[in-house]
């Protein structure tokens, strides 16, 4: 195991996730692309949706599953096995296997749409809070969350301590709060997925800074995961940028929100990483701002939801579309990034 072999070079390590990550999954999504090809199996496009996106039926779709491969082909070169590599790792599988259900239920029944949004939601919330509670009892994760410069929230200060496995505590506040910001996310990463290459590149960048994140709280095994996450990113980027010859699906959007999520968790951004994760959350927004504000008026914020679609209708090409967003994705990285790093030098200092 490489891990081991350079064990002395942890920067190294991360790199080498990244690396290894882009060329798996540069190397094993042509002959996917060619086997879904071959057996017809393509995405389904809404009929409502903008009219250029109508030539995209067809094309096949799934590419998560080579994104997952490539994610444990690369933990198991480079990762620590270790709990905090298993945890993450089996938080990001369950997801996946959730979306690829979904992504095999819509080719089943050439629909755009797949589970139902409850069936989606309780698969969620169910591996949300079993990631929670190992995070918190097996992974020693304290139930706070940080506010950089404003407060360190306790929300642990509600807990029951059940007198089994040698006693598990459920901090019921902070249950909540981490359950909704993993579903959260997995959702908003999900939303962003409907532009070729935007999905992909944005969660790329904010995996670069999760890693780097990780890396100076000194935590090595969520460092190189992110790394990985972000190389398979830029891997299949290559084959999904305009004009994409795959699409990720849900298998692969939903699991990346689900690590990113279990990421900040693992690092104690739970709150910061909504900050870096800024463009994911406007996209969810605007999708509940739009529901929201049509049921009681009957009238339309945006031209079309998510807000991605919203430009497409005001006449953007989906390449500037794509890149603006990337653009726009960095920038809140960059300030998440800017706020954790300022906040961790002051408290060293003091």
């Amino acid at each position: 195991m490489l891990s081991s072999l350079f064990s002395r070079y942890p920067t190294f390590l991360v790199f080498l996730a990244v690396f290894i990550g882009m060329v798996a999954t540069l190397v094993l999504m042509p002959p996917f692309i060619r086997f879904l090809q071959g057996r017809n199996i393509g995405q389904q496009v809404r009929d409502d949706g903008p009219q250029t996106h109508l030539v995209k039926k067809g094309t096949p779709t799934m590419g998560g599953v080579v994104m997952i491969v490539a994610v444990i082909i690369t933990m198991l070169l480079v990762g620590v096995p270790n709990v905090e590599t298993y945890a993450l790792l089996g938080a990001i599988l369950l997801t996946a296997f959730l979306g690829l259900f979904d992504d095999a239920s819509k080719v089943m029944h050439e629909r755009s749409l797949g589970l139902t949004p409850r069936a989606k939601l309780v698969g969620q919330f169910s591996i949300a809070i079993l990631f929670s509670l190992l995070a918190v009892n097996v992974m020693g994760v304290a139930p706070t969350v940080e506010i950089p410069f404003v407060a360190t929230i306790d929300l642990g200060v509600l807990t029951t301590r059940l007198p089994v496995l040698g006693g598990i505590s459920i901090p019921w506040l902070y249950l909540a709060y981490v359950s909704i910001l993993l579903v959260g996310m997995c959702n908003a990463v999900n939303l962003t997925d409907g532009l070729d290459g935007l999905a992909s590149g944005t969660v790329m960048i904010v995996m670069l800074v999760m890693a780097a994140i990780a890396y100076r709280t000194d935590l090595l095994e969520p460092a190189i995961l992110a790394a990985a996450l972000s190389g398979v990113c830029i891997g299949f980027l290559w084959h999904n940028s305009f004009p994409a010859d795959i699409f990720m699906g849900d298998t692969g959007s939903l699991a990346l929100g689900m690590g990113l999520g279990c990421l900040a968790v693992t690092t104690k951004t739970e709150f910061v990483a909504i900050i870096i994760g800024g463009l994911f959350v406007a996209e969810a927004l605007s999708v509940m701002l739009q529901v929201a504000w049509f049921k009681r008026t009957r009238r339309r914020i945006f031209l079309m939801a998510p807000l991605h679609h919203h430009f497409e209708k005001k006449g953007w090409s989906e390449t500037k579309v794509v890149i603006r967003f990337w653009i726009i994705s960095g920038a809140c990285a960059a300030v998440g990034f800017t706020l954790y790093f300022a906040a961790s030098v002051l408290a060293g200092a003091r």
